[in-house]
């Protein structure tokens, strides 16, 4: 899988056969719940977790979403809590006082609960409180009113409130994931979905194959590599409106998108010359101007956080492994150096770590290395682990991997203390990308 990836735009597919827009990816755009639902399998045990409470919400019996479970998953995905299921005490809802004195026998430092009821024609009523355990105060809460179909994005919310007060950090629940699913022999989907899966929207159907989903920094459009022409073209999308232009269509094979952190410039990989180089072009559409030209192969780009350099793989050393350069070419310097093949890079938000693909064996791994001192270690198992993205927070990695002969995805928290399965039922799901914040922290 990996070795393909490497070389990919040197072979094309049978001619299209067909495609067709999804439409909006909002109200308007196509469930999948039948077909590409998902489960979180978590497993795993972090050296320092708080220890929290999610009481089960008053009310949680007529709400068709299990709000608390759903704030759960999202909080030990992360691999910063152990969280317990609910209280020996009655369901907190909203009310009081505080059981400062049963949470710390408990051993809890934290505490949450909540309430949830009709209030409305499809739209509910939602309150949450979170209280400190050990410093016995109140840490605020939140009160959402949404539509039905909002209830998971409440919970997620919910689950992102709980983790900046409690970590300092911000959190990712209430983002999305793109990736792409596959079912049958040529049947392809690029999905948008919440970020532990659920919710899977179709930003477009096709019978030829969809690659390298990448989102803009504004969460607004995707690019997306698209065989429906004959040969690999490279196409942006806005996921809100459904409309979509061809940014790379070039003589040749034009493959492996990245977008610069402003947003306005794409680095593609194009075969214009006899092997794979790296160019970058204008969002907007316009002339590519060449970065990384040489007679070795050059291809997956990501731009660093600053948008000063590009990280990349190429064998000009022999063997397939990452590079550094300037956006001119210039300064170029080998980054990995364990192992004979190491591919897929991304960058952590803070530019700090690199997460990549390494071959150990005949396994493909997930492996984190520390840009300062070098330090390498393994996050995935293998044997199939591909294609890794940062959420925007820098603490969580979705990854594609193969579990039991399917093509599923998977996420880690960057300390290596908790994985999880997101399990498509019916479909292989592969090359995830996080996408960013579209609202203000």
């Amino acid at each position: 899988m990996q070795r393909r990836r490497f070389v990919l735009g040197t072979a094309l597919p049978a001619a299209a056969r067909g495609l067709r827009l999804a439409g909006a990816l909002g109200l308007a755009a196509e469930p999948l719940l039948a077909r590409a639902q998902f489960r979180v399998d978590v497993s795993g045990i972090g050296a320092r977790q708080i220890p929290v409470l999610i009481d089960t919400f008053a009310g949680q019996s007529a709400c068709p979403q299990p709000l608390a479970d759903i704030i759960r998953a999202d909080l030990m995905r992360s691999g910063q809590f152990r969280v317990t299921p609910a209280a020996s005490s009655p369901t907190l809802g909203d009310a009081g006082p505080p059981a400062y004195a049963q949470w710390r026998s408990e051993q809890l430092e934290a505490a949450g609960g909540g309430s949830v009821e009709p209030a409305g024609p499809q739209t509910w009523q939602i309150r949450f409180r979170l209280w400190d355990a050990v410093g016995q105060r109140d840490l605020g809460g939140l009160a959402l009113r949404v539509l039905t179909g909002d209830l998971r994005l409440a919970a997620h919310r919910i689950a992102d409130f709980i983790y900046q007060k409690l970590t300092g950090q911000r959190g990712v629940f209430a983002t999305r994931i793109a990736f792409v699913g596959k079912s049958g022999r040529n049947n392809f989907t690029l999905l948008v979905a919440d970020s532990d899966g659920y919710n899977p929207l179709a930003a477009l159907h096709s019978r030829e194959p969809l690659m390298s989903p990448a989102w803009a920094p504004d969460g607004a459009n995707l690019a997306y590599v698209s065989f429906e022409t004959g040969k690999p073209v490279v196409f942006v999308q806005n996921v809100r409106t459904g409309g979509r232009r061809a940014v790379a269509n070039f003589r040749g094979s034009n493959s492996a998108p990245a977008f610069s952190p402003d947003g306005r410039t794409l680095a593609v990989v194009l075969t214009m010359g006899a092997a794979s180089q790296i160019f970058t072009v204008p969002v907007g559409g316009g002339a590519a101007r060449p970065v990384i030209r040489a007679s070795s192969i050059a291809t997956e780009p990501v731009f660093a956080p600053d948008g000063k350099s590009l990280y990349f793989v190429s064998d000009r050393d022999g063997s397939p492994q990452i590079y550094q350069a300037g956006l001119d070419g210039s300064n170029v310097r080998r980054i990995t150096f364990a192992g004979t093949y190491n591919v897929s890079p991304a960058i952590s938000p803070d530019g700090k770590s690199l997460a990549f693909v390494s071959r150990q064996g005949n396994d493909y791994q997930l492996w984190l290395q520390d840009l300062q001192g070098g330090s390498t270690r393994a996050l995935g198992d293998g044997p199939d682990d591909g294609h890794p993205s940062f959420a925007p927070n820098g603490q969580i990695l979705v990854y594609a991997a193969r579990e039991g002969g399917a093509q599923v995805l998977r996420t880690v928290s960057v300390d290596g203390s908790v994985r999880t399965t997101l399990a498509a039922r019916g479909e292989d799901v592969r090359e995830p990308s996080w996408g960013p914040w579209t609202t203000p922290a």
